[in-house]
């Protein structure tokens, strides 16, 4: 099984402009995005696909793999989709370029999902974390998602899901990672698709692969992330990368 883990890095971020190229620790946010996918040794192949010629000359000075795409595009996943043909891939990971803390064991975990699929009925996995502060539960730049008792995606919110008249964390709340593995076929598939309502609605990608029915086997992990969603996100992984707490 070959898998291609491809990094979108898209410049004009909304609430964030230019995000991928701030600096983090010593590095910009998306070359460390990167090698932490390098350092992690689970893929066949790993490229940056960018609409921005400043990432890609970056990226391309330091001999990193990244390919340019001038198409407007409404989300990572229909970026890397468009380049999607150059990999000769059975399962392609999208790996947002703002989580440069992803979790080794979380993508051993998301690989196995498709290892131990002998059927080929999983098309998508995803990531998600439980939420420990309450704060978070109600913060509209962190995607919560619902699941069911098999661990497949219910649904994916900026608002408080499930809603806790008791106002307090349970482990029903658990926050979106932004890393998807897919099969090719459902790659294609999504961006023909286009952009669907719900998506619209709640800027979540996720939500077009369940209005297009498929099903999202989510798993589970314990290992803090910080994607890089606002300038106080950036500050605040800096100082824990100061502390060498990530």
């Amino acid at each position: 099984m070959k898998i291609s883990a491809l990094i979108p890095a898209r410049y004009d971020s909304v609430r964030f402009p230019g995000k991928l190229m701030k600096k983090l620790g010593r590095k910009s946010v998306i070359r460390q995005t990167y090698e932490s996918v390098l350092n992690s040794k689970l893929f066949d192949e790993i490229c940056v696909i960018t609409d921005s010629k400043l990432i890609y000359n970056h990226l391309n000075k330091i001999n990193f793999n990244v390919l340019y795409s001038n198409t407007q595009h409404d989300c990572g996943t229909d970026r890397i989709a468009e380049m999607s043909h150059k990999f000769d891939s059975d399962i392609i990971f999208n790996i947002q370029g703002d989580e440069p803390f992803i979790d080794k064991n979380g993508l051993i975990e998301l690989i196995n999902v498709f290892k131990n699929d002998i059927n080929n009925k999983i098309q998508i996995a995803s990531l998600m974390t439980p939420i420990l502060d309450y704060k978070e539960v109600s913060n509209p730049n962190i995607v919560k998602v619902i699941i069911d008792n098999e661990n497949f995606a219910i649904y994916f919110s900026r608002h408080s899901i499930p809603y806790s008249q008791e106002k307090k964390i349970s482990y029903n709340h658990f926050k979106h990672i932004g890393v998807y593995a897919l099969r090719r076929k459902s790659l294609k598939n999504f961006s023909k698709q286009g952009k669907t309502s719900l998506e619209s609605i709640e800027k979540i990608e996720a939500i077009r692969f369940l209005e297009m029915g498929y099903k999202i086997k989510m798993v589970k992990t314990n290992k803090t992330t910080i994607g890089i969603d606002t300038f106080e996100d950036l500050e605040k992984a800096n100082d824990l990368l100061k502390r060498k707490i990530i």
